[in-house]
């Protein structure tokens, strides 16, 4: 069975429709100065709906242990929360193979508390990482196909299958309890 879930951004609003969702991604840093504003308000209201919680930070070239420590010192987690490292193309490039493994790595050094996760494209999974790391699992990107139904071979806890009207994901958990307790760390890794 799969779970659907949302990720929002400052492009969305403080609110956002909950109604069938059971997770949320919220956007909280990018680089090494942008914070969302509207995260504190968005992770209260997924909360008050009775969302699993995640952020992500968009990763951006260079400056790896500058941007991890902005990430989770800036962004609205609790423990228990699901970080992610969001790898694609960005204003000023993109971020190597080797760096998005830096991050994940530090972010979680940083806080043992939380799962971290590598967010990113199949074109990235498939040509750009060379290491396959992605932390305690893998959110893919993949629009036009199937939901939950990637083209990678390698195992995936979390795809993002459409961007309408808003950016949506399955994940693959049996249901929102067992997410829960994978997030919180009850469980063995999927």
């Amino acid at each position: 069975m799969t779970l659907k879930g949302i990720d929002v951004s400052g492009h969305q609003g403080e609110t956002y429709a909950t109604s069938g969702m059971k997770f949320v991604f919220v956007k909280g840093t990018e680089g090494r100065t942008y914070v969302n504003a509207k995260q504190t308000p968005q992770a209260r209201h997924g909360r008050e709906a009775g969302l699993i919680l995640g952020f992500y930070h968009f990763l951006h070239p260079g400056n790896i242990q500058a941007q991890a420590e902005h990430f989770v010192t800036k962004c609205a987690s609790q423990p228990g929360d699901i970080l992610a490292c969001d790898w694609e193309s960005t204003s000023t490039g993109s971020a190597a193979c080797e760096e998005k493994d830096a991050f994940i790595k530090t972010v979680k050094r940083l806080r043992p508390d939380h799962r971290v996760l590598l967010y990113c494209p199949t074109s990235y999974w498939k040509t750009r990482d060379t290491t396959s790391y992605c932390g305690d699992g893998l959110w893919i990107a993949e629009y036009g196909v199937g939901a939950g139904r990637p083209h990678i071979q390698a195992d995936w806890l979390f795809h993002q299958y459409t961007s309408k009207p808003i950016d949506t994901s399955v994940g693959q958990f049996e249901d929102k309890a067992a997410l829960k307790a994978w997030a919180t760390k009850q469980l063995a890794p999927a």
